[in-house]
């Protein structure tokens, strides 16, 4: 068996141990799945009639599924963090590394049980979108693709996640420390809000937000950008004119960048 096929293997078992835990804790799946259900049901109900008030708010409702899509994925991605730092704690990475299993599994392994958690959760965030109202415009292909770009864009940040869960002593400081970086990035983006309702230098950071790329990629292959059109303007700038193709760029340059990092920190975990 070649290297990477070993590396592989070793990575599904780690997976594997991963997805037996949220089934034996499931306390872990429900409150990952109740947080975004109650989003789209307050954003729905409580801003949708203000922010678009005709027709009840129907349109914002699709429009805000494809950002409470993207805001749930991404924060999705702290599981990783969060989990690598609870293993370090407890030393199960001292007993990883003194297995003969490839080394880069365990990260590997980490990072694609997080996207089987991420397919449920955005499952259950469907059906809770159609009976609030939301709909698919497109082809099962384009939807099928919307739902890929949120995931490949989701698995990208969970290598940040790793790397800081090898980092940070605690699965507590990675929650805390994840919630300062992400919230505002999910929130300086067109995720809730048109662009046209922010001022000049935020619209620009929010043009340029990556986040705002994975939410309008994703509106664009749901058949969604016709939501609230009469409130907003389409933004000229390259990223949300090409939202799929910076989406995947910002993905692969991600887990370039911090692939290795996280990689270097996992040897230097057990040390601690």
């Amino acid at each position: 068996m070649n290297a990477a096929a070993t590396m592989l293997a070793d990575a599904s078992v780690v997976a594997k141990r991963n997805l037996i835990k949220i089934k034996r804790v499931p306390d872990l799946l429900v409150f990952t799945t109740l947080s975004p259900i109650m989003f789209v049901l307050l954003f729905a109900y409580v801003f949708g009639g203000a922010i678009d008030p005709t027709g009840g708010g129907a349109g914002y409702r699709e429009f805000l599924m494809a950002g409470i899509f993207a805001q749930t994925v991404i924060f999705g991605a702290t599981n990783t963090g969060a989990g690598l730092a609870e293993d370090v704690k407890k030393g199960i990475i001292e007993r990883f590394r003194s297995l003969p299993m490839t080394p880069s599994a365990v990260l590997t392994g980490r990072t694609l049980s997080d996207v089987v958690n991420n397919v449920i959760v955005l499952v259950v965030m469907s059906l809770t979108g159609l009976l609030v109202g939301w709909r698919i415009h497109t082809s099962f292909l384009e939807a099928l693709a919307g739902f890929l770009v949120l995931l490949v864009f989701a698995y990208a940040f969970s290598w940040v996640m790793a790397w800081v869960g090898l980092l940070v002593p605690s699965p507590e400081v990675v929650n805390n420390a994840s919630f300062v970086v992400i919230f505002p990035l999910t929130f300086l983006a067109n995720t809730f809000v048109p662009l046209d309702t922010l001022p000049g230098p935020l619209r620009v950071f929010a043009e340029w937000n990556p986040v705002s790329a994975v939410t309008q990629a994703a509106r664009e292959l749901f058949g969604n950008t016709d939501a609230v059109a009469s409130t907003m303007t389409a933004s000229q700038a390259w990223p949300l004119q090409n939202p799929v193709l910076y989406t995947l760029i910002w993905s692969v340059a991600v887990v370039a960048v911090f692939g290795p990092l996280a990689g270097r920190q996992y040897k230097r975990a057990a040390s601690r």
